[in-house]
């Protein structure tokens, strides 16, 4: 893109992103700019030189053009690391619909500066035998504080100031009083936080690398092959539950390493981050850092400030961690890449999968995506030849898959049994307390919207236009009605089964206390641990509660999503999942991708040592493709059923759709904007031929006095829902809608 004007930003390490300046463009550098790139500016009203980095291009002046400053001169020397941030936000911005500020928000490193930790040390300036010979004279002095701090120095020439004030209680007078006598200095340096939990960092030891199976080995030969031959591109490894990716992911890190390059690994939970980092810190050391949401601000500062000076080659943690100022990155590895909090859920609404792709073109780096359930977005491109696939298909050292039986609770409701545990599933559970070995329970919340099923026979009330299931909405704790979130579609409650007559149709209503409550009921005996987000709360309560179940403090652990992704644990030989229906019906298209995941995730658990495992899915709905492929283990069989349906109903990977939302003070208001921009849409744009669906209320129809339309667009070419993001861009910047404001999502992980 060229442009007259350039919005420049200053000081982009600075915890507030103030605003840009806008500077003319000499008719000498015209054409010869580009985002990202550092240029000198005249800057205040002394005019003095400073580097700025070009974060936009526009034919528009924002002022009267004739009293705009011009731009001095390019900065030499390439694009820097900040101008590469620079180069990601403006990226960032055209590809979702974002403001260039905000794209610089989410990628710019350092968010707050912090106090600097000093560490001070206590040096002595005389060799061995002279600081004995003080050591004496000052005993016959009875100046026993100096005798004793310079004894000490006759072992340990260097000591902490810390040891020296505390254990040999030294005062600050008596240590001036060493210095004037030029017997001792004291020095001072920049301490960096330590964000690795104290379990980590006390109980690590050096070591912990693994002999690769034939399999593993060529992956990684393959992968640094084409590395070394200075060949970037985007890897997907699909290995089964077990399989050994973790193992993969760190020698291709050493590997890299080697070559004098940096890494990147993400991670989708925080819940994983304990485990991860005691297998990366055994193998890597103190070259490893972590980053996440739940670091300290000087934490997170001083991790930013070791990567960027080059003192760290790891950093791993979610998607954040991504923005991490790596000057000599060449590998991003997304573990779990399937998982849908990569998906950012504000403003500017990323995928970081997507935006990992990206920095590595930016980088020259390569990126690696590893899942056991592989996205269809990844799964789909490595069909189609736009990224090479790589399998691992058995669990190491011979494990095996564990036993799963599908528990259908339609027969469990016929033979009288109303609790939330099938029969089956109770006898397990006696049969491991009486071994000894340890069992999971998943209760699968995610993307819960109160769906509406029978559990008779199965039946659920489904939108007649949009193929996904309505969603129950309460007034006063009551049914109300059932609503479609993507059309709008509504019908009355229904009281009995339209299908089989039966009664009991319902939404479903479970949580995980009450499943722990039930447990210490049924099982007295056993030790329980609960892990959602009421029990996670505090900094290291993940760490705590996981190194728990670790060290077989409990039998067995109940939760949501988060106990059942990555985690490994030999003692687990039972896994139950106790809805499988729960997310199955979850009002979105992606409902059974979702559920197919989470259940080969959850599945996944068990029997991952010698000890054999089992699993068991309670479910209505047995005959349904995702429950039946879960319980085989079996992606290509569920990606070919799923594939199917997105292509016909024109959903992603097959196509592409994109969410507006629309935020408005006055809901008439609202709903107008809504429609006057989805027939624009469509006027516009009538020979692209895009599908659009809606506009409607969304499923929470106002937050905050705020309330909330949404449609959504539905293409076979990205680009062009990019160009209808851009005019309808222009448009609302045009029409100036004051209490209204505008959201665009690409490929939306979950419904509004």
């Amino acid at each position: 893109m060229t442009g007259r004007f350039a919005n420049i930003i200053v000081d982009i390490s600075h915890e507030k992103v103030d605003r840009p300046f806008q500077y003319r463009i000499p008719q000498a550098l015209c054409g010869q700019l580009a985002v990202g790139m550092a240029v000198m500016i005249p800057f205040g009203r002394g005019n003095k030189l400073i580097r700025g980095y070009v974060m936009e291009l526009t034919d528009k002046a924002e002022y009267d053009e004739r009293k705009l400053k011009e731009i001095a001169s390019i900065v030499k020397g390439g694009v820097s690391a900040q101008g590469d941030a620079i180069r990601l936000a403006g990226w960032i911005k055209e590809n979702y619909g974002s403001t260039m500020i905000a794209a610089l928000k989410t990628v710019l490193p350092v968010k707050q500066k912090s106090k600097l930790v000093v560490k001070k040390s206590i040096h002595s300036k005389v060799d061995a035998q002279t600081a004995l010979d003080k050591s004496l004279a000052f005993e016959k002095k009875h100046q026993t504080a100096k005798a004793r701090l310079m004894k000490a120095l006759v072992a340990q020439p260097i000591l902490p100031q810390t040891l020296v004030t505390g254990k040999l209680n030294i005062t600050a007078q008596t240590l001036r009083a060493l210095q004037q006598a030029d017997l001792i200095e004291i020095q001072e340096e920049n301490a960096f936080r330590n964000p690795l939990p104290h379990a980590v960092q006390s109980g690590w030891q050096r070591g912990g690398k693994k002999e690769l199976s034939s399999n593993q080995r060529a992956i990684v030969t393959r992968i640094m092959a084409e590395f070394r031959r200075g060949i970037r591109q985007t890897y997907l490894l699909h290995g089964v539950t077990g399989s050994g990716k973790t193992e993969v992911y760190m020698e291709l890190i050493e590997q890299v390493i080697s070559e004098g390059r940096q890494t990147i690994m993400l991670i989708p939970e925080i819940a994983l981050t304990y485990q991860t980092l005691v297998r990366f810190y055994q193998r890597f050391g103190e070259r490893v850092s972590v980053m996440n949401s739940r670091l300290s601000a000087g934490e997170r500062s001083d991790q930013f400030e070791r990567a960027a000076k080059g003192e760290v080659d790891i950093i791993i943690g979610p998607r954040s961690a991504l923005f991490t100022p790596f000057q000599r990155l060449g590998l991003v590895i997304i573990d779990e890449e399937h998982e849908s909090s990569y998906k950012s859920e504000s403003m500017p609404k990323y995928h970081a999968r997507e935006v990992a792709g990206e920095l590595c073109r930016i980088k020259g780096a390569s990126l690696l995506l590893g899942s056991a359930t592989p996205s269809l977005e990844s799964y789909y491109r490595a069909q189609k030849g736009e990224i090479k696939l790589f399998e691992l298909k058995e669990r190491l050292a011979g494990g095996q898959l564990p036993q799963v039986y599908i528990e259908d609770l339609r027969d469990e409701l016929r033979s009288g049994n109303r609790s939330i545990f099938s029969r089956r599933l109770h006898t397990l559970l006696e049969e491991r307390l009486e071994k000894g070995e340890q069992s999971m329970l998943f209760l699968n919340r995610r993307g819960y919207a109160g769906f509406v099923s029978c559990r008779a026979c199965g039946y659920v009330v489904k939108c007649p236009h949009c193929d996904v299931s309505l969603s129950e909405h309460t007034v006063k704790n009551r049914a109300s009605r059932l609503v479609c979130h993507y059309c709008g579609y509504e019908t009355p409650p229904v009281t009995n089964c339209p299908q089989c007559g039966s009664k009991y149709i319902l939404g479903f209503r479970a949580g995980t206390q009450q499943i722990e409550e039930l447990l210490h009921k049924e099982f007295p005996t056993a030790r329980i641990l609960r892990m959602d987000a009421d029990t996670t709360k505090s900094k290291d309560s993940y760490e705590q509660i996981l190194s728990q179940f670790a060290n077989e403090e409990a039998d067995i652990l109940v939760g949501t999503q988060m106990i059942v992704k990555g985690h490994d644990f030999a003692k687990v030989t039972l896994v139950g999942i106790l809805a499988a229906d729960m997310s199955l019906h979850a009002g979105d298209y992606r409902a059974g991708e979702r559920t197919f995941q989470l259940l080969t995730q959850a599945a996944g658990r068990a029997g991952r040592s010698t000890l054999a495992g089992e699993v068991v899915i309670q479910t209505y709905q047995p005959e349904h493709y995702t429950i039946i492929h879960a319980a085989n283990q079996d992606y290509k069989g569920f990606y070919e059923e799923e594939i199917a349906y997105r292509d016909l109903m024109m959903y992603p990977p097959a196509a592409h759709m994109m969410a507006v939302l629309i935020l408005s003070e006055d809901e008439l208001e609202g709903e107008e904007h809504a429609k006057e921009l989805s027939d624009r849409a469509v006027s516009r744009f009538a020979e692209n031929r895009p599908t659009i669906i809606g506009p409607s209320a969304a499923a929470v129809g106002k937050i905050n006095d705020v309330y909330r339309n949404v449609f959504y667009i539905k293409h076979r070419e990205y680009q062009v829902l990019v160009d209808i993001k851009d005019n309808l861009e222009q448009f609302i910047e045009q029409a100036q809608w004051s209490r209204c404001s505008i959201q665009f999502d690409f490929n939306p992980i979950n419904t509004y």
